[in-house]
């Protein structure tokens, strides 16, 4: 689960060039624009990642001008967002333990306290839009599609050494799953199974393109207990629609086989045979640390725009095989997003 708000080191604390009032704080892979004078380096504090959604309380009032929304999903808080100030960008949110007074004083580095603080993950209306009528939660074998921010985990780049990689485009738009089992058919969101009642944007793609007959073969000639497709649901109307289509496009990022998910080959294998699209594969190496060691490395590689021109939401970083990575409790898998895409995004 990601930790949304967390007890994080201050590793490096830079001026910033003009600023008599702030100046630069690092945490994990993130930088943070804060007061100067805050805090210290090797300082502990709280850090709350950007997606991160605030409750009303008093230690968040000097965003209100800035961050408040109030939403039929949301209720009322803050969304805290990419931004910049000085020409420098801000990611997240740095504050002193202190102010918490619900943080245990023996709170250790790393402690996640997002529910401790009444902190949620913000949901834009976008994402809403797609759905349609929710009929129950994601079925067992549909995970919730979340990838960690390298910034968030850098120490994840170490992980991919020595072993082969790839690199796909992160496509702008919304997660949707298609999923079949002893008990049926499933369409899903990114957190709920949906209803056929011409209320679904992603269902009525899913009869458009004929993907239960193109899943249900392949599922009985292979003799599966159970088969699920996870793919991003591009479409004008969903997000800014960067990709510039004109009809909803699903974009196959995740395919998984009785529980397991598969390696690259495989599934470039089965999209071949079922006919559907994959996320674009980017790059395939050896090695990752050995050509991006950092993560200012990986932001770099991130940046550049879809074939249309609007610009990439950022890049996923798998082994081409699937490979247990205990730091996240999951597969191993990232993202970068492109720090471009996240200021033009916030406009």
């Amino acid at each position: 689960m990601r930790k949304l708000a967390s007890i994080q080191r201050i590793w490096k604390i830079e001026p910033i060039e003009g600023a008599d009032k702030i100046e630069l704080a690092y945490v994990l892979g993130w930088q943070c624009v804060v007061n100067k004078g805050q805090f210290q380096t090797m300082d502990l504090a709280v850090y709350f990642e950007i997606d991160s959604f605030l409750p009303i309380r008093q230690e968040f009032e000097f965003m209100r001008n800035s961050s408040y929304r109030k939403t039929d999903i949301m209720g009322e808080g803050f969304r805290l967002r990419t931004m910049k100030f000085r020409g420098q960008i801000s990611q997240g949110l740095l504050l002193p333990i202190s102010q918490f007074q619900e943080i245990p004083s023996d709170a250790g580095l790393g402690m996640d306290v997002t529910e401790l603080i009444g902190v949620k993950k913000w949901e834009i209306e976008e994402k809403a839009t797609t759905g349609g009528t929710v009929i129950g939660n994601l079925p067992v074998d549909v995970p919730h599609t979340d990838e960690t921010r390298v910034q968030a985990e850098p120490e994840l780049i170490h992980d991919f050494a020595g072993l082969e990689y790839y690199i796909s485009t992160k496509m702008d738009g919304s997660s949707h799953s298609v999923s079949l089992d002893d008990d049926g058919f499933h369409v899903t969101g990114h957190n709920y199974e949906y209803k056929d009642d011409g209320k679904s944007a992603f269902y009525e793609l899913v009869k458009r393109d004929d993907i239960e007959a193109r899943v249900r073969k392949y599922y009985e000639e292979k003799k599966l207990h159970i088969f699920t497709i996870q793919g991003e649901l591009c479409a004008p109307g969903i997000q800014k629609n960067r990709l510039k289509l004109v009809r909803p496009e699903w974009y196959v990022f995740t395919i998984r086989i009785d529980g397991k998910r598969v390696g690259l080959k495989k599934m470039q294998e089965i999209c071949a045979e079922t006919g559907l699209q994959m996320v674009p594969v980017e790059e395939v190496g050896m090695d990752l640390p050995s050509k991006y060691p950092t993560v200012e490395a990986l932001l770099e590689r991130a940046d550049g725009e879809y074939p249309k021109g609007g610009k990439k939401e950022g890049i996923v970083i798998r082994p081409t095989e699937p490979v247990f990575n205990e730091r996240i409790s999951a597969a191993l898998s990232m993202k970068v997003v492109n720090n471009r895409y996240l200021l033009k995004n916030e406009e």
